[in-house]
């Protein structure tokens, strides 16, 4: 029996459909979503840059951290280390060798969520029907907040300096979807991240190198070098062996 090349041809693409493969990879999440972490972060960046630390400039600063009780208490208290730096100031670890003390508090640090739609909500009709829910154009977004309190005061005396304050700000991420399509970004994380991304124009990169060498120490003994003195040593030895034999034959 003689098949056709049309005939073949479609016999050919009829195998292909029943044959099929699958793969898959595994992927796993950190039990914090980047997103929320950078909402945070950036609230508390937001919060501590309307803080004017100039006043700090001199002076030797303690930290006290025990009234910070909230989530990513590090990172607030490593950029408030960094504002007391950046201004002049500098750090100790010890009250008794400060001028002054200042004292942080969190006010309330953490996220919320909120979700709108135009549409059509689900409707129950009678007998177990249902309208299902239409969402012309939805807004899911994210926001997060930051709400710190500093006060300063004498290292000795403990009395007040300046009114200290509260500060707080709020992050956002906003995602739009229209007819399903989306979604559409927008926010103060969107902002910063695309702004932080891109290296200004000119900057060198400063890649890490994908291969590790370390250089040698000042204090560390230069082995390598000794070994090769210690060879030419030996071999100038053996030379001058080599010449004391030559004359000792040539004598006889």
């Amino acid at each position: 029996m003689k098949i056709s090349r049309a005939a073949g041809s479609s016999l050919l693409v009829l195998g292909l459909l029943f044959i099929s493969g699958c793969s898959s990879a595994q992927t796993s999440n950190t039990a914090r979503t980047a997103r929320e972490q950078l909402l945070i972060s950036n609230a508390i960046d937001q919060s501590l840059a309307k803080v004017n630390f100039s006043s700090l400039a001199g002076a030797n600063v303690f930290l006290e951290e025990k009234y910070m009780d909230s989530v990513d208490k590090p990172y607030i208290v490593g950029t408030l280390r960094h504002h007391v730096l950046r201004a002049g100031g500098s750090l100790v670890g010890k009250a008794e060798d400060a001028d002054v003390i200042m004292e942080a508090r969190s006010g309330g640090v953490g996220t919320d969520m909120s979700e709108k739609y135009v549409g059509i909500p689900e409707i129950a009709l009678p007998g177990m029907l249902a309208i299902p829910e239409i969402r012309l154009a939805e807004n899911k977004s994210q926001q997060g907040y930051a709400k710190i309190g500093l006060v300063v005061l004498d290292a000795k005396s403990n009395v007040m300096l300046g009114q200290g304050g509260v500060t707080t700000a709020r992050s956002d991420d906003s995602n739009w979807f229209v007819m399903g399509i989306g979604p559409f970004q927008d926010g103060t994380i969107r902002t910063e991240i695309d702004s932080a991304i891109q290296a200004p124009p000119g900057m060198p990169q400063r890649a890490l190198s994908n291969t590790v060498a370390f250089g040698r120490s000042s204090k560390t003994p230069n082995f390598s070098g000794s070994r090769v003195q210690m060879a030419s040593g030996l071999k100038d030895k053996v030379k001058a062996k080599a010449a004391d034999w030559e004359r000792e034959f040539a004598d006889k």
